[in-house]
């Protein structure tokens, strides 16, 4: 059976519920990176025994949260002796504007798990992008690269859009079903 881990910082709580969907699709371990960015030695060993990391960051100012970059930078270790080579990587984000820049969020994840010579993982998820599209429908932000989730700045976690969270849940599964055709 395959090791997946989500790694992941929320701010306000909005997050939290993303990475738990995509966890709940992959059948992943949970690791929330800190308010000062940090995690333990224990969830570092975590990660490299993982099969697959999923990385998770609310965008902020067009890009992850700083404890997510400080998170990043720490991977410099791994990277070094090139510890995370050749696993399934994905990721995920919430703004509260639709469109947020989020993308550059998750570009930027892919940028980190192409330092680390791994493999990234889209949604396979065709966007709900009809006249007949509701704004609880799967992948209605119309995110490939990653899941992609959007929260009124107004709303608390509680209110989170229940189609986002199957985008992220299904995205989870797509994630567990690659990592078993690469990892076996």
């Amino acid at each position: 059976m395959s090791k997946i881990v989500v790694v992941y910082h929320s701010g306000y709580g909005h997050t939290v519920k993303q990475a738990e969907a995509v966890a709940k699709g992959a059948g992943a371990e949970l690791i929330a990176i800190s308010a000062e960015g940090d995690i333990t030695g224990e969830q570092w060993a975590a990660l490299d025994a993982a099969d697959a990391i999923i990385f998770g960051s609310p965008t902020y100012m067009g890009t992850v949260t700083w404890q997510f970059k400080k998170f990043a930078d720490a991977t410099s270790k791994p990277w070094f002796t090139q510890n995370w080579k050749d696993k399934v990587f994905g990721g995920f984000t919430n703004s509260a504007t639709m469109n947020g820049d989020k993308h550059s969020t998750i570009h930027y994840f892919i940028t980190l798990a192409m330092q680390h010579s791994g493999l990234w993982v889209g949604t396979g998820l065709m966007p709900s992008n009809s006249k007949a599209a509701k704004r609880d429908d799967i992948n209605y932000v119309g995110s490939f690269a990653g899941a992609m989730m959007q929260t009124p700045s107004d709303a608390s976690a509680d209110e989170v859009v229940q189609g986002d969270l199957e985008t992220a849940r299904l995205y989870g599964e797509r994630i567990a079903q690659v990592t078993r055709q690469f990892k076996g």
